[in-house]
C-alpha cells in the first residue's frame, strides 16, 4: 500500500470520528427535547390547577406531578389497610351493645328490622318489644302517615300479609316502643295524647249524630213526597283519578273522572 493511500486512510478516519461526535450531540439534543426525557428538575415548569400540580413536558401537554410519600405517611397507610392472615383479608367487625343486658352482639332480629340495639336473648315479643299495626298506631296514639313515614327519621317497619284477607294488601308492623316515642315527640306528653283522644272521640260522636239526623230527614222527605222517583238508576263504575293526601285530616281523596263523585278514605 502506498503512502498516499495511508494518508487518505487517516483522513477518512478523522472525518468518520468527527461525524460520529456530531451525530452523538444531535442524538442527545433530541432526547432532551422529548416529552418523556429526564431533564433537570430546575428546568421544569410546575403549574398548579385546582389543587393538583402538573409539569410542563415541553411536548404540548401537562404531566401530573407524582406524589412522593415519606416514611411516616407510608406507615399510616399500612396501619389503615386491612390486616392479612395466611393470605386472607381480615375485616374488622363492629359490635352493638345490648340496651337490656349490656353484652356485645353482632346481629339480632330487632337490630336488623328496626335498628333497635337489643339482642335476641333479651327480646320480649309479647310485651316490651311487641309490634303494632299502622292502623292501631294512628288510632291509639293519634299519629298521621306523615308522622310515621315522613318525619325524620322515618320509623322502620316490616310488612306482613293481612291475616283477615290476603286480598286487602300487606300490613305495616312497627315496634311499639318506637311508636310511643314518636307520639311523645309529636304531642309532647302522655297527658296531651289522652286529652286529644277524648276531643276526637267527642267530635266523632257529634259527627255520628249529625249523619244519623241527616239520614232520618232524608228518609222522611222520601216517604212524604209524592214526587219521589223510585226508578233505579243504571249502575256506574267509577274511574278514579290521582289521589290526594289531606295531612290535617290524615285521609286520602280521589275523584271519578266521569261523574265527579268524590271518595274519601284512609289507608291501612
Amino acid at each position: 500500500m502506498s503512502a498516499k493511500a495511508e494518508e487518505l486512510s487517516e483522513a477518512q478516519k478523522a472525518r468518520i470520528e468527527r461525524n460520529r461526535i456530531k451525530a452523538l450531540h444531535l442524538r442527545q439534543a433530541k432526547l432532551i427535547s422529548h416529552p418523556y426525557a429526564k431533564v433537570d428538575d430546575k428546568a421544569q415548569t410546575t403549574i398548579k390547577i385546582q389543587g393538583t400540580k402538573y409539569i410542563d413536558s415541553g411536548g404540548g401537554f401537562l404531566v401530573e406531578e407524582p406524589i412522593v410519600k415519606d416514611s411516616k405517611d407510608e406507615k399510616q397507610d399500612a396501619q389503615a389497610a386491612p390486616q392479612t392472615e395466611n393470605g386472607a383479608i381480615t375485616i374488622p367487625v363492629t359490635y352493638e351493645q345490648c340496651l337490656e343486658c349490656g353484652r356485645d352482639f353482632f346481629e339480632s332480629n330487632l337490630l336488623t328490622n328496626f335498628e333497635y340495639a337489643v339482642c335476641d336473648d333479651c327480646r320480649d315479643p309479647d310485651d316490651k318489644h311487641s309490634l303494632i299495626t299502622k292502623t292501631e298506631a294512628k288510632h291509639e296514639y293519634l299519629l298521621k302517615d306523615c308522622d310515621l313515614d315522613r318525619r325524620e327519621p322515618p320509623l322502620k317497619f316490616i310488612a306482613r300479609k293481612n291475616p283477615h284477607d290476603h286480598r286487602w294488601g300487606e300490613m305495616k308492623l312497627y315496634l311499639h316502643l318506637q311508636v310511643e316515642k314518636r307520639a311523645l315527640e309529636v304531642w309532647g306528653s302522655e297527658e296531651e295524647i289522652i286529652k286529644q283522644r277524648e276531643l276526637r272521640e267527642d267530635k266523632r260522636e257529634i259527627s255520628k249524630i249529625k249523619k244519623y239526623n241527616k239520614k232520618m230527614k232524608e228518609l222522611r222527605m222520601d216517604m212524604r213526597s209524592s214526587l219521589y222517583d223510585r226508578t233505579v238508576k243504571a249502575s256506574h263504575t267509577h274511574s278514579y283519578g290521582e289521589e290526594t293526601y289531606n295531612e290535617e285530616e290524615d285521609t286520602y281523596t280521589h275523584t271519578c273522572t266521569e261523574c265527579g263523585f268524590v271518595e274519601t278514605f284512609e289507608k291501612m
